[in-house]
């Protein structure tokens, strides 16, 4: 890892992308459910990292993953090339029109500093900050309706790489951890596409590669293998039947949750998510 931070900052770490199912206004009711204390810190649904962002100030180590490798790259380069990364965001800034953002959405960068730049762009002023990718993989969301979009925070981004210098950052399936070394202080947390609560709300991935009701049986698998471990886990969730079913073995505690993303404005509000500890 190479030193990313070129001067020192304050400013507590918080996630640099907007992200669909964000935790960071949840957190407050998942602390109770936190260790005190973690050696390594295990996610590998990474998206926008607030619960990481969160917990980092008590982690001796972390190991971030993502199975969208541009999502992957971005988090390294934030870590490893932040200067570089704001340098291009300010040029993002600069030239941003509607134009402009479907001329970047059509093109891919070259480096992986470039790469990175693009997708926080793109993130920073698509519509509703949702990450969407066709069956192509490639990112298919429209532009937001914003006046003035912050493409580019580097007080943000500085902080955001100054917590991630203790993080291993990789591409991977959840399932890596199933046969993954663990110490008695380590700490997983699983936040998958949620299950859908009803045929209008099945947006369930992210990326190409979607997540059926076949990969949440084989999550609750991976689950229960870390549990009987004695390892710390824990997991969000839809709250419905079908995952209160899968985890019927284990500690279901209601979270309260705003719905942000629907077709409908009558149907955003408050909603019940499942937090699922062993």
């Amino acid at each position: 890892m190479t030193a990313a931070v070129s001067a020192p900052t304050s400013l507590h770490p918080r996630p640099f992308l907007k992200w669909a199912g964000g935790k960071g206004r949840l957190l407050s009711q998942y602390e109770p459910f936190f260790p005190a204390q973690i050696d390594t810190y295990y996610e590998p649904f990474l998206g926008g990292g607030a619960v990481f962002f969160h917990l980092a100030g008590r982690v001796r180590r972390a190991v971030l993953g993502d199975i969208n490798p541009e999502l992957v790259n971005v988090y390294r380069c934030v870590r490893d090339e932040v200067e570089a990364l704001i340098r291009h965001l300010r040029e993002h800034q600069r030239w941003h029109s509607p134009d402009y953002y479907y001329q970047v959405r059509q093109r891919q960068g070259r480096s992986p500093v470039e790469r990175a730049a693009r997708l926080i762009y793109l993130n920073k002023t698509c519509y509703n900050g949702l990450y969407r990718e066709n069956s192509q993989g490639h990112f298919n969301v429209p532009v937001g309706k914003y006046k003035n979009p912050a493409i580019c925070d580097p007080s943000l981004l500085r902080a955001a790489s100054a917590a991630l210098q203790i993080a291993e950052i990789q591409t991977f399936p959840f399932e890596h951890l199933r046969s993954h070394p663990f110490s008695p202080q380590d700490f997983v947390y699983f936040d998958p596409p949620y299950h859908p609560i009803s045929a209008t709300s099945s947006f369930t991935g992210y990326s190409r590669y979607g997540f059926t009701s076949a990969d949440q049986e084989r999550l609750a698998e991976v689950f229960a293998a870390l549990a009987a471990q004695g390892l710390g886990v824990m997991l969000s969730n839809s709250d419905c039947e079908f995952i209160r079913e899968l985890y019927s073995g284990f500690s279901l505690h209601a979270i309260l949750a705003a719905r942000a993303i629907n077709s409908r404005a009558g149907c955003r509000g408050k909603i019940n998510e499942l937090l699922i500890t062993a």
